[in-house]
């Protein structure tokens, strides 16, 4: 959904919150916006960029909508258990979309990696996942007391194909998210819990500019077979739907979106 229909829809808020790490931008900010026009209260988490974490706040509130940012590096635990926290004041925690996540620069080699640069992608990629899900899961099952909700894990095609000579540090750390979808889905399948992966292809974000390499997602796009790349908003779709009761049958499962790719 784009940022124009969110604005221009009467969003009917309901108490159900989500939590999306990593909301102020690309596909994180696609999916406050599309999930506010759904009726959820957003909870925007930003590392650094307050600004643009305010302003995907003030355009779910343009949209009548409801939404809040708060600061959470997700390598921290505190501020995971703040973020939380401050989701819990705004109302029933209902999804979690583990969307945080970093890339090292582009074009480096194995034997050329740092263990700092390592442990910083794992550490945000698989660490800050599993602690916002472990925060997640006490809320929302139904062994806690919780009424059940739906956690959504953001992977990478790069976890099937490796990234090698770019980002093998980054494409391990989300073959770690495939796995632990899988294996937190079957922990928590009857407990009233839904986990589910998304795993997005070549997508038209900031996240490649971050490694040092901004037009890469187009320069690659002839690789693909739909030969295009794809959009946020293509991916918020995607999430949208696992979270909703359409995909009420779908857990322990990771969909691709990447144009075939």
């Amino acid at each position: 959904m784009s940022g124009g229909a969110c604005r221009t829809m009467e969003a009917r808020v309901t108490d159900k919150v989500v939590v999306i790490t990593g909301g102020s931008r690309g596909i994180g900010r696609a999916t406050a916006l599309a999930a506010a026009a759904r009726g959820y209260r957003v909870v925007v988490g930003y590392a650094s960029n307050k600004k643009a974490a305010d302003e995907v706040v003030a355009q779910i509130e343009a949209g009548n909508g409801k939404a809040i940012a708060v600061k959470c590096d997700v390598a921290e635990e505190g501020d995971i258990l703040d973020l939380f926290k401050q989701a819990d004041k705004f109302g029933t925690l209902a999804a979690l979309v583990n969307n945080g996540g970093i890339v090292g620069t582009s074009g480096v080699r194995v034997d050329e990696m740092s263990a700092e640069r390592i442990q910083r992608v794992l550490a945000v990629n698989v660490t800050g996942s599993i602690l916002c899900a472990r925060e997640a899961v006490k809320r929302m099952s139904t062994r806690h007391g919780g009424k059940g909700g739906v956690i959504v894990n953001l992977s990478s095609v790069a976890a099937k194909l490796g990234a090698p000579n770019t980002y093998v540090d980054y494409a391990a750390s989300k073959g770690a998210i495939d796995s632990f979808t899988t294996g937190l889905g079957y922990e928590v399948a009857g407990e009233g819990i839904r986990v589910a992966g998304i795993r997005p292809g070549l997508i038209d974000t900031e996240i490649h500019a971050s490694g040092g390499e901004p037009d890469r997602h187009h320069r690659l796009a002839h690789m693909v077979p739909m030969k295009r790349v794809g959009t946020a908003d293509e991916i918020a779709n995607a999430i949208l739907w696992l979270m909703s009761d359409e995909a009420s049958y779908v857990t322990a499962a990771t969909l691709d979106v990447s144009g075939g790719r």
